[in-house]
């Protein structure tokens, strides 16, 4: 499929190129996948998807057993900071077997339909969007702790929080759901950009794609880059408020360690979108050139936003002390299990 496609695109840039109705978009596009297509080696491609699996094994080690804990707890899963973690874990799990899956398939060069493809991405940004919403909704719910202790139960009730997790899932299916259907309002995929449904080349024509389709982009770049901002400025704000009480004493202190994988965990977040923007600049003012920019963006997708997805669980879900708790006795429990000795026969 993927030699079909890369004879169809050369011959289309061919055609193009001798046009001259064809537009300059028309042709960088089909020049695109024509590099993709042709000069991209299969080794060097198949090697970037060791990352996604790897996350994705560690993943599925731990995400399933801490929302197990959640969930299966009445005492836990009633308080709004463990359902908001509960609600963010999900959309990284989902994340993590849609990418990997994702990039399984282009790395094997199996082709999709088209819904299949349209289908695959919505899915993949609605996970991420409504992990990293989430994860600006956990940031306020901690600040609003902190700072309004007495109001706190007020404000913030299980039922209330409940309605804030329906509202991310709308939030996270809205922002996505517009830039798809700009994208298919203008039509901006090419034939067989769909099919071979490599999330690295969608980005690369997206950047290069019409006035719609690139203000649509930034636009949902520029929403995540401001909540993104929110995290980091609640962070601060606490820090401020808070440094004359003594928890900060001690660089060793729990509260400083939780406050340096915090910020870990979302300068990862934060990370793709800088790389991505820097990328995009110097690929569009052409200072680098379009095979550079592939692999930057397959180190963008299968890399970066791919680590606070593993990482977050890790760094900040057994932070939790009944969590934490929880998971040890739960392992306690299947040790005795296992050398628990057979009983005597009659």
């Amino acid at each position: 499929m993927r030699i079909f496609c890369a004879s169809v695109i050369r011959m289309n840039t061919s055609l193009l190129r001798q046009s001259n109705t064809s537009s300059d978009l028309e042709v960088s596009s089909y020049y695109l996948l024509e590099e993709w297509s042709l000069n991209t080696p299969d080794t060097n491609v198949k090697m970037f998807l060791i990352p996604p699996v790897v996350c994705l094994v560690a993943g599925v080690l731990i995400i399933p057993s801490i929302l197990f804990v959640i969930f299966s707890r009445l005492s836990i899963r009633q308080e709004t900071r463990y359902m908001l973690l509960g609600n963010a874990l999900l959309c990284d799990l989902l994340y993590l077997l849609l990418y990997t899956l994702s990039a399984a398939l282009s790395a094997a060069h199996v082709s999709l339909p088209k819904e299949a493809c349209i289908l695959q991405l919505f899915s993949l940004a609605v996970a991420y969007c409504g992990g990293l919403f989430t994860a600006a909704a956990m940031v306020l719910d901690t600040y609003i702790a902190i700072l309004f202790p007495l109001r706190y139960i007020a404000i913030l009730p299980s039922s209330r929080t409940r309605k804030v997790i329906v509202l991310l899932w709308v939030c996270s299916g809205a922002l996505p759901g517009v830039f798809f259907l700009v994208l298919s309002s203008t039509h901006s995929f090419v034939p067989c950009v769909l099919e071979m449904c490599a999330i690295p080349v969608i980005i690369l024509l997206t950047l290069s794609g019409t006035d719609a389709v690139k203000l649509s982009f930034w636009l949902s770049a520029v929403v995540i880059f401001l909540f993104l901002s929110l995290i980091f400025c609640c962070y601060g704000v606490l820090y401020f408020k808070t440094r004359r009480s003594g928890i900060w004493e001690s660089i060793c202190s729990r509260a400083s360690v939780t406050f340096l994988m915090h910020n870990t965990v979302f300068f990862f977040y934060f990370s793709p979108l800088l790389v991505l923007f820097v990328e995009s600049f110097l690929y569009v003012n052409i200072v680098i050139g379009l095979q550079t920019s592939i692999w930057i963006s397959l180190t963008i997708c299968n890399v970066l936003m791919i680590l606070p997805k593993v990482l977050f669980p890790f760094l900040y879900g057994l932070r939790y002390r009944e969590i934490s708790a929880s998971l040890r006795s739960l392992v306690r429990i299947q040790r005795l299990h296992l050398v628990s000795p057979a009983p005597l026969p009659s």
